[in-house]
């Protein structure tokens, strides 16, 4: 298929132009920059950091049942609220964890600081590459043949929750378009409430909505990159939600906080537009609200559509300088592939497992009680095919991220726009690609 030799293409340029300089393994007999796999003598002890709620109780079934290879976790924010700073700074310190959860659009960075082990060294990660859904693969092997820098954990299709009983009770209908949902907005103001809440700092979420207009912020012709974050696509998604922002049909509270949680607990926010694992950041942030929400396809840019973005999916991935690789690998594929521990992070977290046999979960074919009893995988499973597969990461999305939030902070005060912020985040992602020596247009 034409579109996935490109997106194969692009994510390969990663492992050449935007990681020029590192040792990588070679196809003719050469010296592989992979680290050795093979047992360690004695008990081992590992730390891991994750962002997952409950990711303790499945750690715990792994050291019940692994005593020689025990693993401390700690968890922190989500990525991009502090825990990549950490790893980052950990890196430079020499003290990182052995395993950390990176997302995959977050890969590409700690791969271009040299901060990642290559799991191609250890059989076990090579052979369980039928195991998962292809797409996710290709994410943690950046296109390459001779380099794994992770083993995927979980997808993001992104779909609509919303507080069915404010609607029903209001006379509003489920928008099936993004037309649709700016007028539900204008009834849902008028009824004293907030459609949603824009938030100023996931542009990843925001990346969501372009992959979903079939947007593309990265490409390459196989030399250099092309950097796009102002196409049409981009345009008509910032333009879209800056209309709601200036016309106060949206909140704009600061994602990931008490305000953020407390106005959708109160039922002053109706409905977020994210991803699958955003199942359990309602169920935990908004209590009170159990068995009033459901899910639906996301709103279509083009009436008739079919299409999803994604936001998240993440990977464990192993940090340079373990010196335990092969008991590492052992346990993040563990973590990722075996039934006890996807049920149990499917069950407390609501993660959805990028493995194929995972998607069947028992699990995830029950009635959620939080959400009325609604089979909601079902519907998420049907979003997960609606994912274009072309979209590609760049190799400095934490740095991309970061600019592109400060002009949407910006931006929520009345300062500046969306698009404008957009414009300033390509201009430093194209200035930050050069400065370090990464081919780029521009």
């Amino acid at each position: 298929m034409q579109h996935k030799k490109k997106a194969i293409a692009a994510l390969a340029l990663v492992g050449s132009l935007a990681l020029a300089g590192c040792s990588t393994a070679s196809g003719d007999g050469g010296t592989s920059a992979a680290g050795d796999c093979t047992p360690s003598d004695g008990k081992v002890d590992l730390t891991f950091t994750s962002w997952i709620p409950g990711i303790e109780d499945a750690v715990q079934m792994w050291n019940d049942e692994n005593p020689d290879i025990q693993v401390t976790v700690q968890t922190g924010p989500n990525g991009n609220s502090g825990t990549y700073q950490n790893f980052f700074n950990q890196l430079k310190a020499g003290n990182a964890p052995d395993l950390g959860q990176i997302e995959y659009d977050a890969l590409p960075n700690f791969r271009v600081q040299d901060g990642l082990e290559n799991l191609a060294a250890c059989a076990d990660v090579v052979a369980a590459e039928d195991d998962f859904v292809p797409w996710t693969w290709g994410q943690v092997t950046l296109g390459t043949a001779d380099e794994i820098y992770g083993v995927p954990q979980d997808s993001g299709p992104m779909a609509l929750f919303y507080r069915s009983d404010l609607f029903e009770a209001n006379g509003i209908a489920v928008p099936t378009t993004w037309d649709e949902y700016k007028e539900a907005a204008k009834k849902v103001r008028a009824a004293g409430g907030y459609i949603t809440n824009f938030s100023q700092t996931d542009i990843n979420q925001f990346a969501g909505f372009v992959w979903q207009a079939d947007g593309q912020w990265f490409q390459n012709d196989g030399e250099e990159w092309t950097v796009d974050l102002t196409g049409d696509a981009s345009k008509t998604v910032a333009d879209y939600w800056q209309d709601l922002i200036d016309e106060d049909l949206v909140s704009t509270y600061p994602a990931w906080t008490d305000e953020w949680n407390n106005a959708y607990n109160s039922g002053e926010v109706w409905s977020w537009n994210s991803a699958v694992w955003g199942a359990n950041s309602i169920a935990s942030g908004a209590p009170d609200t159990a068995g009033n929400w459901s899910v639906a396809l996301a709103p279509q840019w083009s009436s008739g559509d079919a299409k999803a973005g994604n936001w998240g999916g993440s990977s464990t991935a192993v940090f340079k300088g373990t010196e335990h690789l092969y008991e590492a690998t052992k346990f993040a594929l563990w973590l990722n592939t075996s039934d006890e521990a996807l049920t149990a992070l499917n069950t407390t977290a609501n993660i959805y497992p990028a493995t194929t046999a995972g998607l069947d979960l028992p699990s995830l074919q029950e009635g959620v009680e939080f959400y009325g009893g609604q089979k909601i995988y079902d519907v998420f499973k049907e979003a997960a095919t609606q994912v274009n597969p072309d979209f590609v990461w760049g190799p400095t999305m934490t740095q991309t991220y970061a600019d592109v939030a400060d002009g949407f902070k910006a931006a929520a005060s009345g300062q500046g726009t969306l698009f404008e912020a957009l414009e300033n985040g390509q201009t430093t992602t194209i200035d930050a690609l050069k400065a370090q020596s990464i081919p780029v247009k521009g």
